[in-house]
């Protein structure tokens, strides 16, 4: 196998074992799991450790045979080390946004000493802790045994402190409607690693209810709550939907709730006639990426009729798309929609970095 597939595949593999969470599973031995996780706490001050961990954990699995602690080819049964980091190991680790040397870890001069990584190695790596833990992994690599899953845990470690980071996200100004709808459908539909794809559909409704808010004669004197984090459960939190608009009496007023990927039933008609019930609400939309499932449209428009005529409430069942080019014709600026929409992905907990990162590589690809 060539080594940036290897790579890849243990990166994909990483990704789907820490999804949405944010620890790393791993039965690696805990010693060598603490030392581990002394590198990662250091990651961005001592990114050569992490490179020279990698380098010597991908190259011992690719190449057996290789004594790996002997990792200049001046060294007596050595090899280039610092020639696969910068082949390999440092590009793949810039593409998937690792912490990463400019060229190879071997440029640092506390790794680069021409004497074997071993127990008497005399490179300066600071502090004591951070020498002792990258020795004893070296060492657990040269053994050649559960490569696999330290790559893995260290991949993980990654995954989850790169989740953590800020992004710069991209907002593009002045987009034709059918551009943005175009832009929004491909961050909700592409196919994510972790948790949280359907808090987008959600988050582009919010943005577009935040410009509405200001601009709609129909919401003056209105109040849109702010968002609900992503695990509350509407009977716990009060709230009748995603998205929930009031009056000047903190009455329910209008209310979303998107489903993401599932069509609109008549099932799911009643089951929001539930949460809304015992409220005033104006007008309730149940909105869905998927659609509506069309062989139930005459009992799901039966069940909207019998909402109406015992409760009041006009319920509206929609495709989301369909929903959101309305709603973008309606405001005098969808530059504002794009900076709501984007200031929203930067700022939800319920997304990660893959959520964010897509959105920059759809933009760039307009």
């Amino acid at each position: 196998m060539e080594p940036t597939e290897f790579l890849e595949k243990i990166y994909n593999e990483s990704m789907a074992v820490v999804g949405s969470d944010n620890e790393i599973k791993s039965d690696l031995d805990s010693t060598i799991a603490n030392h581990l996780l002394e590198i990662l706490g250091r990651s961005e001050s001592a990114k050569a450790v992490i490179t020279v961990i990698l380098t010597s954990s991908v190259y011992k699995k690719l190449n057996p045979d290789q004594d790996i602690r002997n990792h200049q080819t001046s060294i007596p049964n050595g090899y280039s080390g610092r020639t696969f980091d910068s082949k390999f190991i440092t590009p793949f680790l810039k593409s998937v946004k690792f912490p990463a040397m400019a060229e190879s870890g071997w440029l640092t001069r506390s790794l680069e000493q021409k004497v074997p990584y071993d127990s008497n190695y005399s490179g300066a790596i600071r502090p004591d802790s951070l020498k002792t833990a990258f020795l004893q992994t070296i060492d657990f690599i040269q053994k050649g045994k559960d490569i696999d899953k330290l790559l893995s845990f260290l991949f993980q470690g990654l995954i989850i402190q790169r989740n953590a980071q800020q992004i710069d996200l991209a907002k593009p100004l002045n987009l034709p409607i059918a551009t943005i709808i175009d832009l929004l459908s491909k961050h909700f539909d592409t196919k994510y690693s972790a948790e949280g794809a359907s808090r987008l559909p959600v988050l582009a409704l919010y943005a577009a209810y935040q410009c509405l808010i200001n601009e709609t004669k129909r919401f003056e004197g209105k109040v849109l709550l702010p968002m609900e984090s992503h695990t509350s459960a509407d009977s716990r939190s009060g709230r009748i939907g995603d998205i929930d608009i009031v009056d000047e009496k903190e009455r329910a007023f209008e209310a979303v709730e998107v489903k993401h990927g599932i069509p609109i039933t008549a099932q799911l008609v009643k089951d929001a006639f539930e949460k809304f019930k015992t409220t005033q609400v104006n007008r309730y939309y149940l909105l869905s990426t998927a659609n509506i499932d069309a062989s139930q449209a005459d009992e799901i428009n039966k069940e909207i009729e019998r909402i109406k005529n015992i409760h009041g409430c006009h319920v509206i069942a929609n495709g989301l798309t369909n929903s959101l080019k309305y709603y973008l014709r309606l405001l005098s600026d969808t530059s504002e929609f794009i900076e709501n929409y984007v200031n929203l992905i930067e700022i939800d907990t319920a997304l990660k970095f893959e959520h964010k990162t897509e959105w920059n590589k759809i933009i760039s690809q307009m």
